[in-house]
């Protein structure tokens, strides 16, 4: 497991750290908890619950280990700064002022995001950009709205915040997923809604609508101690504090698990949906630990060896057909998982109650909303059947 990389990562890069900022591991709202949750077990002991996210304070290694190991976060952002201005010409004054040598570096450009709130004396968001972006003209930075580094400003209060986003591209796009579906699950959701569901890596998981396989990916690559991060670029790689080296010493760390050969099921009734995921499968490393089938849910039969976890995310008619056909096929899936699986524990994510109740499962009460797509769906979960 993940938990494998925290002592030695500790023990590598302590003598490196060279200062302590707040890092703010961004999530999605509603599963803040999973991923407190996540990060402490990755080794970030003084990690604490905020809205929408979780913060830790620490130096650049603790931000690249983030990145690399951190499967729910959405992104990891860290603060190198801030200052009162209570007007734009002292924005502009303080913030050419600002040690921007100390992070970024004058051959990459970047690009400025400012929020301001009504708490504070500037409360233009446009015009507060335009004198960050000429603050850092004036210090030798290039503009460019598409640039790789994101400077986001925070004005709360009359405090200026500066933060670096590190990640670059959604730390949901592994590197892997190259087909997707209609309405897919982010990487970054379906892993926090699996350590929602008590998943660990011990015991199979089996997705009976998977689409693009999202959900038993995920699953299969934490049994086999797989690093979310492993493959991809992150925007940090092009900081002035970026140490190449010590990255690469990072990224090679090898996770050993003791985790026993759990087996990974996933089908769908879309020939082309299970292509798509078997295809996923095999790019990200873990073809070999799943089985992808194609059969609609009421084919599904028990697969030999130990009960697990059964997890899927069915079409809920918000976007993907007409809901009132639908309960139908939640009526349908409920009664192939009473009568076949028995033992087995059900998380099932939709955006209508009714129809997690159509299933006729005994689901717990249902947690907070959680944003999916647009919609606000829920992860509906069950005890042993």
């Amino acid at each position: 497991m993940l938990t494998d990389l925290r002592p030695t990562c500790a023990t590598l890069y302590a003598a490196r750290m060279t200062h302590s900022a707040e890092i703010f591991m961004t999530g999605t709202p509603g599963l803040e908890s999973a991923l407190l949750a996540e990060a402490q077990a990755n080794g970030f002991a003084d990690a604490g619950r905020i809205p929408g996210g979780v913060t830790i304070n620490g130096g650049w290694e603790d931000v690249w280990r983030a990145n690399l190991t951190m499967r729910g976060a959405t992104r990891i952002l860290v603060r190198i700064g801030s200052f009162m201005a209570f007007h734009l010409a002292q924005l502009d004054k303080r913030a050419k002022k600002f040690p921007w040598a100390e992070t970024l570096r004058t051959d990459i450009p970047v690009r400025v995001e400012v929020a301001t709130s009504r708490k504070s004396k500037i409360y233009h968001a446009g015009a507060a950009t335009q004198r960050i972006e000429g603050a850092l003209k004036a210090n030798g930075y290039q503009i460019n709205a598409d640039a790789p580094i994101a400077i986001k400003a925070r004005i709360d209060d009359n405090r200026v915040t500066i933060s670096i986003d590190t990640s670059g591209e959604s730390l949901h796009k592994r590197g892997h997923k190259e087909a997707v579906g209609k309405a897919p699950m982010r990487e970054t959701l379906a892993a926090l809604m699996l350590r929602e569901c008590g998943y660990d890596g011990r015991e199979p998981v089996l997705d009976p609508m998977c689409g693009s396989g999202t959900f038993v990916i995920e699953a299969a690559e934490i049994a086999a101690g797989l690093l979310p991060g492993r493959t991809r670029h992150f925007a940090f790689e092009q900081l002035a504090s970026f140490d190449a080296d010590a990255w690469n010493d990072m990224r090679r760390v090898r996770v050993h698990t003791d985790l026993p050969a759990a087996h990974f099921h996933g089908s769908d009734r879309d020939a082309g949906a299970v292509r798509m995921a078997t295809a996923n499968a095999e790019r990200a490393g873990v073809g070999d630990l799943i089985t992808f089938a194609n059969l609609s849910a009421t084919d599904l039969q028990r697969p030999d060896g130990p009960p697990g976890l059964i997890i899927c995310n069915p079409p809920y008619g918000g976007r993907i057909g007409n809901q009132k056909m639908l309960y139908g096929v939640y009526a349908g899936l409920g009664e192939t998982l009473k009568s076949r699986f028995a033992g087995w524990r059900v998380g099932l994510v939709t955006s209508e109650a009714g129809l997690a109740k159509a299933t006729g499962l005994p689901f717990k009460p249902k947690g907070a909303p959680i944003p999916h797509g647009g919609l606000k769906v829920w992860l509906f979960q069950s005890g042993k059947l």
